[in-house]
């Protein structure tokens, strides 16, 4: 009788448990960078006419009908953004921040977290986002408070009420970011699992047992984050540009991936795919369902007529720099992510060439450029301004100065201290190569420095060119902050290069074997 009262004790337990489940579908977005238009294969611009004949992807208008219609499909949906919606585009050169707020209120996202570009012009011009919001912008591991500008701005975290439940959502930004980017000097970045677990604790405190962070961190830092937190439930994705997928062989890992009962999704950037995650929590908020697959807006997704006139308007004040045909090129310029952050590459050759030519005749010995500051490939044909600037959209500006060798060394190793994480400081160079060995321990696995036909000599100066970002210390190449002879002021490195492939049209791209890996 007992063991018969047990299991009806029991089954009414799991019968009340199911009763109260909970579903809901969680939309999101990452690295959107400025792409309000259709791109390429490459992610580049791409035409009218190659849109027309269904060569494209993503742009705001596919993906706001990506959006209404994944809303149709659920009962309960929110809408969520992983954070850099800035730089990547003209479009961002010309209105920053307030087109890509205009649309995100159009699409109506319920949060987003801070990504690191979002500080790419300053905390002036991401208040002016914020305030053009109409829902809250997160980042929990940060001090804003000596920032006037944000100090009563950016929240930690949120909560939202959606079919009678509270969803708590956390922010997360790059710890790094003050190495990424320009946030000045009034902000503080802290480590994520602290930042998180902190925001979870007063969440959980509150009574909200159901908890997404929306982390600009990364991949692996996400899943760091999932194995020394507790309480977080969902960790929407960004950073890496990292897809996730059940179906796609290039994935990097499923869709979702799940450490312990937490959910990670990511999906890839630039407005290629529209995440779709399902969730069921049971009543104490706990996971135990999550499945879903990051849909492709490719040319089966129609795109909304409304948005396709409201960005061809916005495109008007660009289109004669953008498509002004500068060069010609005989083969696509590989400018991949996942290439040139990890090794020489085709586009990394180019721009280093480009800049090292421009001052060939001011005794400068190698040219440096941070592959993160490469953001797109370019197509075989005729090559326009606005590909160019794709490629090169940060204004960044030429400069020129002087180290020692055993200073360009300690660039070289900063350069790949970090290629396990796919990061932006990987070095493209002209003038130099280099061996590398990354199963080495970081700051020995550098070998091989050859400067022109000469080994490198530590104690010799020598000539460098680079941008202004890398020479003033952005992604770790701090040892440039104190060089001499700097002049940070040269033109932009963008229309450096456009002039390169003009005088060496057509342009043949390559690769010669100038870094190599051990």
């Amino acid at each position: 009788m007992k063991r018969f009262l047990t299991s009806v004790a029991a089954l009414a337990l799991t019968s009340g448990m199911a009763a109260a489940e909970y579903d809901l579908t969680i939309l999101h977005t990452n690295d959107f960078h400025a792409r309000f238009e259709p791109i390429s294969k490459y992610d580049g611009p791409c035409s009218p006419e190659d849109n027309g004949e269904g060569k494209c992807f993503g742009g705001s208008a596919r993906l706001v009908t990506a959006i209404n219609e994944a809303r149709a499909r659920s009962d309960n949906a929110i809408l969520v953004d992983g954070g850099d919606q800035f730089q990547g585009t003209l479009f961002y050169t010309h209105y920053r921040g307030a087109l890509a707020a205009e649309m995100m209120n159009k699409m109506g996202y319920d949060a987003m977290t801070v990504g690191n570009h979002e500080f790419d012009d300053g905390p002036e011009v991401l208040r002016g986002f914020i305030d053009a919001l109409n829902f809250p912008i997160l980042m929990s591991n940060a001090d804003v408070s000596g920032e006037p500008l944000l100090a009563e701005k950016i929240s930690k975290s949120t909560v939202i009420e959606r079919a009678g439940e509270k969803i708590g959502l956390i922010g997360l930004t790059p710890q790094d970011t003050h190495e990424l980017a320009s946030p000045g000097d009034k902000i503080t970045f802290t480590d994520p699992v602290a930042a998180v677990q902190g925001e979870v604790d007063k969440l959980t405190e509150a009574g909200v047992n159901k908890i997404i962070v929306l982390s600009h961190s990364g991949y692996g830092v996400d899943q760091r984050v999932a194995a020394e937190t507790t309480g977080v439930d969902v960790i929407v994705g960004g950073h890496s540009n990292t897809l996730l997928s059940n179906r796609d062989e290039g994935a990097e890992g499923p869709y979702p991936t799940m450490v312990g009962d937490t959910a990670i999704v990511q999906a890839y950037a630039y407005g290629k795919f529209l995440g779709e995650l399902n969730v069921t929590f049971d009543d104490a908020g706990k996971v135990i369902r999550a499945e879903g697959e990051p849909l492709i807006l490719d040319a089966v997704m129609v795109e909304d007529e409304e948005t396709v006139g409201r960005i061809a308007d916005a495109a008007k004040p660009l289109d004669e720099i953008r498509n002004k045909i500068v060069a010609q090129t005989t083969e696509a310029i590989n400018g991949e992510r996942d290439t040139c952050r990890v090794q020489e590459c085709a586009m990394g050759n180019a721009i280093a060439d480009a800049m090292l030519a421009r001052v060939a005749d001011q005794g400068i010995d190698v040219a440096f450029q941070n592959s993160g500051g490469i953001r797109a490939s370019i197509d075989a044909g005729e090559v326009t301004m606005g590909e160019v600037l794709t490629v090169l959209p940060f204004q960044n500006t030429l400069s020129t100065f002087e180290v020692s060798g055993e200073t360009l060394l300690a660039a070289l190793e900063n350069g790949v201290s970090q290629i396990e994480e796919v990061a932006g400081r990987f070095p493209q160079v002209a003038g130099l190569s280099y061996a590398f060995d990354a199963s080495q321990p970081v700051g020995s696995r550098i070998s091989e420095v050859m400067v022109g036909d000469a080994p490198l000599d530590p104690s010799a100066s020598y000539g460098v060119v680079s941008n202004n970002y890398v020479r003033n210390g952005g992604d770790g190449y701090e040892m440039f902050k104190s060089a001499e002879n700097a002049y940070d002021f040269g033109p932009d490195v963008a229309d450096v290069l456009a002039e390169y492939l003009i005088k060496n049209a057509p342009y043949l791209p390559y690769t010669d074997g100038r870094i190599t890996a051990k």
